[in-house]
């Protein structure tokens, strides 16, 4: 039985320092915003004990769904490289950006040289740089198939949207077949979530084409963060629904309003036709200390989905 986990924006700290000149425009914003809240209700305190009780559960593959770092200084990816490794080696730990991952334009390139080994897919040349034209990247662990989606575009300030963009969707739409074809589990990786309402300077700009691929071509479960919540959706496919899940930060305090730190994982059996896919959320709670089991739930057990 397959156990996949997933985590999702850690928004590792503290903001190292940096030239003024680094600091002008969109990134100062940031820079304030984490001085008068992040950096007050996200820290190593909580998600140190999370990521220990996550790796005591010895899942097979872990999936980091973005937003590692706070404003992409350069030094902040070396962090975030950090953190994945500790988490496990590049083949048993998978990752994709979230929009502070590409905070700004002249940042882009960042991510993909630093989490390169974390974002490869297994038909990456080993000498081929990553590119933004990499994704959507596949990684096929026995019988199940971890696609990673980019929806990280550098925006305006104030904005914390994203976008697949027709390119990326036309290349995802190909490969789920193809995984389908091979009988695979398929998991996608996806920052901004592709169901739900939220506003419309942190929403999926092309959401309802992300939601026209997964029911065409099909999916067994999609992991998103970016709303450090915990939710789960769904989206109408000829199969079934396929669930739609969604964590907190895993670097939340007990308090926060928008959920307290946690993550999930994903048992994983039967077969194409047949799967079943059993969801643990684990985390901190108001009422008990430390990391706990807070709820199971079966979320697909027939045809692939639910």
């Amino acid at each position: 039985m397959p156990v996949i986990a997933h985590l999702s924006d850690p928004h590792l700290g503290p903001i190292p320092e940096a030239r003024v000149s680094e600091l002008l425009g969109k990134r100062f914003f940031g820079m304030m915003n984490w001085i008068g809240a992040r950096r007050r209700n996200f820290g190593a305190s909580t998600l140190a004990p999370l990521t220990e009780d996550l790796l005591a559960q010895q899942p097979d593959h872990i999936c980091v769904t973005g937003d590692l770092v706070n404003v992409s200084l350069p030094a902040e990816f070396d962090t975030g490289a950090t953190f994945l490794a500790s988490l496990g080696e590049p083949d048993k730990v998978s990752v994709v950006p979230g929009n502070h991952d590409a905070y700004v334009r002249s940042a882009m390139h960042y991510h993909l040289e630093h989490w390169a080994p974390f974002l490869a897919g297994d038909d990456s040349h080993p000498h081929t740089p990553v590119d933004v034209d990499s994704f959507p990247y596949v990684r096929r662990r026995g019988e199940v198939a971890i696609v990673g989606v980019s929806t990280a575009i550098p925006t305006a300030v104030f904005l914390a949207s994203g976008k697949a963009g027709r390119a990326q969707l036309g290349r995802l739409s190909a490969l789920l077949e193809r995984l389908k074809a091979e009988g695979l589990f398929r998991v996608v990786m996806i920052h901004h979530p592709p169901v739900g309402e939220r506003p419309f300077h942190r929403d999926l700009r092309d959401a309802e084409e992300v939601r026209a691929v997964l029911a065409q071509a099909g999916a067994e479960l999609v992991l998103h963060g970016h709303d450090h919540r915990a939710s789960l959706g769904y989206i109408p496919s000829a199969a079934g629904r396929i669930p739609v899940v969604g964590v907190p930060s895993a670097s939340a305090g007990p308090q926060d309003e928008r959920g307290a730190g946690g993550y999930c994982l994903y048992r994983i059996s039967g077969g194409p036709g047949a799967w079943r896919c059993e969801m643990e959320r684990r985390g901190y709670s108001r009422t008990t200390e430390g990391v706990s089991s807070l709820e199971t739930k079966v979320l697909a057990e027939r045809d692939g989905v639910a």
